[in-house]
């Protein structure tokens, strides 16, 4: 169980994206080979011989479109993974935080409500990394001003999810 929900890329997003990423790239599917592959549209790892597709994707700016926010040069963008054809999405048998391994590095950034970053964590995963996540995401949300955080991988600086303010 986790305090937060992590959310995949939505499904309209998602459906943009095969055609074209966030940087005006046609999408270009292949067969995982060996899987693994962090998929943000179900939040689980690839398998050996699913269709994906690595992607340009700005999630600040998906939100923003949404909410009126402007986040200026806040607005970045970086590859992921996804499934080349729609996928279920998450399972919700499935619970806890997605791409979790003991000693990796994550970042917590927050976002105010107009997009802007107001603060961040590096994060090191501890043994239970569930508890790591639950630890900096209260933190984060503590602070009244917070109303998005993202979470990326250090090693690539990738997205790895979102968690709004409930």
């Amino acid at each position: 169980m986790t305090g937060h929900q992590p959310r995949p890329i939505g499904p309209t997003a998602l459906a943009e994206l095969r055609a074209t990423d966030d940087v005006g790239r046609p999408c270009r599917p292949y067969t995982a080979t060996e899987g693994g592959e962090p998929l943000r549209c179900c939040l689980r790892g690839g398998e050996p011989g699913e269709r994906i597709a690595l992607v340009s994707y700005a999630p600040l700016r998906r939100w923003a479109a949404t909410t009126g926010a402007s986040p200026g040069a806040y607005d970045e963008q970086g590859p992921v993974f996804i499934h080349a054809e729609a996928c279920a999405g998450p399972d919700p048998q499935r619970a806890g935080y997605p791409f979790t391994r003991a000693g990796a590095l994550r970042t917590v950034r927050r976002y105010d409500a107009r997009g802007h970053i107001v603060g961040g964590r590096l994060l090191e995963l501890p043994a239970e990394p569930g508890k790591g996540f639950d630890a900096a995401l209260d933190e984060a949300f503590a602070d009244p001003e917070v109303v998005l955080a993202h979470v990326r991988a250090v090693e690539y600086g990738c997205f790895h999810f979102e968690v709004r303010r409930d």
